[in-house]
């Protein structure tokens, strides 16, 4: 089993990798293989409603990352996103990139891998952005991994962040608590629901 661990922040080795990293050791401990891939710091779009992906199955652009990083969803057993906070909010390139990624995906490309949304602040905002990322998971029936707290580190620096004593054991226990999810759904694969249809309906009759 594998599981990817996205680092939506523009440093790759900063504050938001350390926390990534740290789930990353304790699923490995588990038996857990991991990849943590870096969204990098060149250019992103945004999504601009098109709807070419509802056949092509991934984004009609393809000159920033959003399709190598859906591919590499798809293939994974797992997910985990971290991003820096950022005006109470992730990155907006990692929600522009997720946006487009998880819109393409279809309905069941992304179904029942269990997933986790991990933030990294210096201070306030981490719960917004943490709500916000969980968000993808709920829209696409991916089961969400809990910790023992919300999913975040302090610091401005990965040297702070190796002090936050609470926030690196959160994160370990995030990844104990992924590599039992994972365990348990391989057992149970044979008695996933059934992805109903989807049913779209506006408010105006």
């Amino acid at each position: 089993m594998k599981v990817l661990l996205i680092n939506g922040s523009p440093h790759e080795k900063g504050c938001t990798y350390t926390a990534l990293n740290e789930v990353a050791k304790a699923l490995e401990k588990n038996g857990i293989e991991t990849r943590i891939f870096h969204i990098g710091k060149k250019s992103v779009r945004g999504c601009i409603a098109c709807g070419a992906c509802q056949n092509l199955r991934k984004c009609v652009f393809d000159d920033d990352v959003a399709n190598e990083m859906l591919s590499l969803m798809q293939k994974a057993d797992g997910i985990v996103i971290g991003s820096p906070v950022y005006y109470a909010g992730p990155n907006g390139a990692l929600c522009a990139l997720l946006d487009r990624a998880f819109f393409s995906s279809g309905a069941d490309q992304l179904a029942f891998k269990p997933a986790a949304a991990v933030v990294s602040a210096r201070r306030g905002g981490t719960t917004a952005a943490f709500e916000r990322l969980n968000k993808y998971f709920t829209m696409n029936r991916m089961p969400i991994v809990s910790s023992q707290y919300w999913n975040g580190v302090h610091g401005f620096s990965p040297e702070d962040v190796m002090r936050d004593e609470e926030g690196l054991q959160t994160m370990r226990t995030l990844g104990h608590n992924m590599a039992w999810m994972l365990k348990n759904i391989e057992n149970g694969k044979q008695s996933l629901p059934e992805i109903e249809p989807w049913t779209p309906t506006n408010f105006i009759r």
